[in-house]
């Protein structure tokens, strides 16, 4: 089998695929998206995008061992307490992340990639990667889905992209899982001055302003137009970007 799900083998069998295999860890998070996506849209849209992805590698001959892990639904999200979610520390999700590294090295496996769907994971997880690799004797690759893209769909906005809650997200969400989109999507009011996390004043600056996120009510961008049949293209792009960067991965890792 080039594809397995570690919930689904028995402890022979996990080792056995260690030996070879790519331990693959989709992360995302349980948080508000504003009025009308669901508190695990990130986890959601991560997970189908890695299906997608490994669908495709399935095709292929040979294609790349994978074994899938159960998706981590929880991430960093203190920013969307405001209104509700279900957060871990930046120490505590780090933590997580180390443990299950360090769990699957002991398990026998020597490559894994962490596939994110959640902003504020991103730093956390790629702090954990590079601070797991130079203790253990392990290859670990880590990304966010949305910026891995063959740049070939001609659907994207790449000025409201990734978003949160916005036309990006609620596009996919339309067309990943259409039934959890709460419809007609209202439009979003202008909020000025927008929020200096999407709009800092000076190229390269990271800026947060207390307050912010509540302030936008939790959305980046208007989602109205959100559109199931260019959702389903940019996911598609981003699950070809994903295969692709893991037949990278296997490549230079072997």
């Amino acid at each position: 089998m080039s594809q397995s799900r570690l919930t689904e083998l028995t402890w022979r069998e996990v080792r056995r695929a260690g030996e070879r295999g790519i331990a693959l860890l989709p992360i995302g998070s349980q948080e508000q998206h504003a009025g009308h996506l669901p508190m695990g849209t990130d986890t959601l849209l991560v997970e189908e995008v890695v299906d997608r992805a490994l669908a495709l590698l399935d095709h292929e001959a040979p294609a790349p061992e994978v074994v899938r892990l159960p998706a981590l639904a929880f991430g960093h999200s203190p920013h969307h307490l405001f209104a509700a979610a279900v957060s871990l520390s930046a120490a505590t999700l780090g933590a997580v992340l180390d443990d299950v590294l360090d769990s699957l090295v002991t398990s026998g496996y020597r490559r894994v990639m962490v596939v994110n769907g959640h902003g504020g994971n991103d730093e956390i997880m790629r702090l954990a990667v590079k601070r797991f690799a130079l203790r253990a004797r392990v290859t670990v690759a880590a990304c966010s889905y949305w910026t891995l893209t063959e740049g070939e769909d001609g659907a994207g906005r790449p000025d409201v992209t990734p978003g949160h809650a916005g036309w990006f997200e609620t596009s996919l969400m339309l067309a990943a899982h259409p039934d959890l989109v709460r419809t007609p999507v209202p439009a979003r009011t202008p909020v000025d001055p927008p929020p200096l996390f999407d709009h800092p004043p000076h190229p390269g600056l990271t800026v947060e302003r207390h307050g912010e996120w509540e302030r936008v009510d939790g959305s980046t961008d208007d989602a109205s137009a959100a559109d199931a049949d260019r959702g389903g293209r940019l996911l598609d792009d981003r699950a070809r970007g994903l295969a692709r960067a893991i037949r990278a991965f296997d490549a230079a890792s072997r």
